[in-house]
């Protein structure tokens, strides 16, 4: 990602829009018993277009306004935010964490909800922020297309290297 006064810009409002769509509009929203967490959404797609560097910085910026504008203790959301940004930037790891507690059916159902809903909501807002910051990435990740390399000019097979 280029680094300009315009990239910032960009990015200060996305963490702006975010949290206060968060905060004033998703966070009282269910939807089959599962809720919408847009803003680790928001970290993801930045990490995945921009790079962890950016990724952590849009996750710290919005834990730190998150923790402020809520009231929380403040720093518990930026940790978690910043780390989610630099993991995604850098590689999508799948991490098996086990544990000896039990889950209820009620627990499963409201994860399994949750993930859901953060999918289909995923779709569009990773098309968002790809559109917003697309102008400011040195390379596009999805531009899979390689130039092939010039072909070498040279004698027969057992003559190359030989000046010949």
């Amino acid at each position: 990602m280029i680094l300009t006064a315009g990239t910032v810009v960009r990015l200060f409002l996305i963490v702006i829009l975010t949290v206060v769509i968060q905060v004033s509009g998703m966070q009282g929203i269910t939807l089959l018993g599962g809720t919408i967490d847009l803003i680790p959404l928001v970290v993801g797609a930045v990490a995945l277009w921009g790079g962890s560097i950016a990724g952590a910085t849009v996750g710290f910026s919005c834990g730190l306004l998150l923790d402020l504008t809520v009231g929380q203790d403040v720093g518990a959301s930026s940790l978690v935010l910043t780390a989610v940004g630099y993991f995604v930037g850098t590689t999508i790891v799948s991490l098996m964490l086990s544990f000896d507690a039990s889950l209820s059916i009620l627990a499963f159902r409201d994860m399994f909800l949750t993930v859901l809903l953060n999918t289909i909501v995923a779709l569009p807002v990773f098309a968002l922020i790809r559109r917003i910051i697309r102008p400011v990435l040195t390379r596009d990740p999805l531009d899979r297309r390689r130039k092939r390399a010039a072909p070498i000019e040279s004698g027969p097979i057992g003559l190359r290297g030989l000046g010949i």
